[in-house]
């Protein structure tokens, strides 16, 4: 059973961020999503939620699924900006892109990236992601959220 959790995603693409949340409801997930449309707006948010912990309105979130392609601040300098933070390094990304490039992937993992994977092509493949993440990410691993984050 899925632990109360917090999945944060900064993707630009409103229909994307609907589908992987209904693949993740589907999936069995029970806890709580966060959304924001590029990588300042996840760095800040990240940064907030770790300075001020005892804010409600941002907790720590459990798993960033990133994508690559945004406006303003791509997934790339996000990525970077956040391994670069000493009090943000901690907290998981999982790269969740329409990129298969070799380039890609193994830009993203020299950065710092916990995994990268590419977005399934239907809602079924979707849903299959989705629940493999949350067994993985969110039942399976121990993360640093659980205590040391929060």
């Amino acid at each position: 059973m899925t632990r109360n959790c917090i999945l944060m995603m900064a993707d630009d693409d409103p229909d994307d961020r609907e589908f992987v949340r209904e693949a993740f409801e589907e999936s069995g997930f029970l806890g709580e999503f966060r959304f924001v449309e590029d990588g300042g707006a996840l760095v800040d948010y990240l940064r907030r939620a770790v300075d001020s912990p005892q804010d409600r309105e941002f907790p720590v979130p459990d798993l960033v699924l990133l994508d690559l392609n945004m406006p303003r601040v791509d997934g790339y300098e996000a990525l970077k900006q956040i391994k670069s933070d000493e009090s943000l390094r901690q907290v998981p990304i999982v790269v969740l892109t329409t990129s298969d490039s070799v380039a890609d992937i193994q830009k993203t993992y020299e950065g710092g990236v916990n995994s990268f994977i590419t977005k399934p092509t239907g809602y079924s493949g979707l849903v299959e992601m989705a629940g493999r993440l949350k067994s993985y990410w969110l039942e399976l691993v121990k993360l640093p959220t659980e205590t040391s984050l929060r």
